[in-house]
């Protein structure tokens, strides 16, 4: 069965899910900026936009996945076609080396039993990979299968591409990696930094109430927490964007 990487379907259980870590997010923040029930309300929809964020997340981390498995995949296929198996043999090698890497539900490891049924009715390879990339979204896979399909086309070394193109994607992969963790501690900052605010203000509700007292119940204190809500989320988002490097 054919995957688009570019969408996601939800599982009840996750729906279930995402929804009460939004609405515990909204009581949290209605307690520490408004103390209102009716601002819960007006939150309603930010359930929403919470579910479409989730998906973009679970997508782009799908995709990463998805990449660093088609890493494997094209080692093994380079050592099956080594081997001297043909490119289409040496799918089905690479399929069972896949299944020992990964488990079965793995998405690399449906695509290559996906690909492998698929030669069985003799469809092109080619095409197989070329569809594979297209669904994919990912750069590294478009490229490999828009290269192999037009070396398969014209008679091109099969072998020397498909190890080309597991080294070359194998280093981007590690430099990701390098990149990932030398940020892993810059990441962590400004998830702490991001929740100093919010700790701040509960602080300040729990030690002295009467401090923050003037801002709840009326229309000025209602509009000022607005707006330092407002700077608060812009900040989050800035920080997030500063440390989300993509290679």
């Amino acid at each position: 069965m054919k995957q688009n990487y570019e969408e996601y379907h939800f599982t009840a259980v996750e729906v279930l899910k995402y929804l009460f870590q939004c609405l515990l997010l909204c009581s949290i923040l209605d307690y520490l900026f408004y103390q209102n029930i009716w601002m819960m309300l007006l939150a309603a929809p930010a359930g929403i936009f919470f579910m479409k964020i989730k998906k973009k997340s679970l997508i782009r981390e799908r995709k990463k996945t998805l990449n660093y498995q088609f890493k494997d995949a094209l080692n093994a296929l380079s050592v099956a076609v080594q081997a001297g198996y043909s490119v289409e043999n040496a799918v089905a090698a690479c399929s069972r080396d896949l299944e020992r890497l990964y488990s079965g539900d793995a998405d690399i490891v449906q695509e290559f039993h996906y690909i492998e049924t698929q030669l069985k009715v003799s469809v092109p390879v080619e095409e197989l990979f070329l569809s594979l990339g297209d669904r994919s979204g990912i750069e590294d896979m478009e490229n490999f299968a828009a290269v192999f399909y037009t070396a398969k086309r014209t008679g091109g070394d099969m072998n020397r591409i498909i190890q080309t193109s597991a080294r070359m994607l194998g280093d981007k992969i590690d430099v990701r990696k390098e990149i990932e963790t030398t940020l892993a501690a810059k990441k962590a900052e400004q998830v702490i930094m991001s929740f100093m605010p919010a700790g701040i203000i509960l602080y300040l509700k729990l030690t002295s109430p009467g401090f923050l007292g003037v801002l709840y119940g009326n229309p000025f204190g209602i509009c000022a927490m607005t707006l330092c809500l407002g700077i608060y989320g812009l900040s989050y988002w800035l920080g997030h964007k500063i440390v989300d490097i993509e290679v």
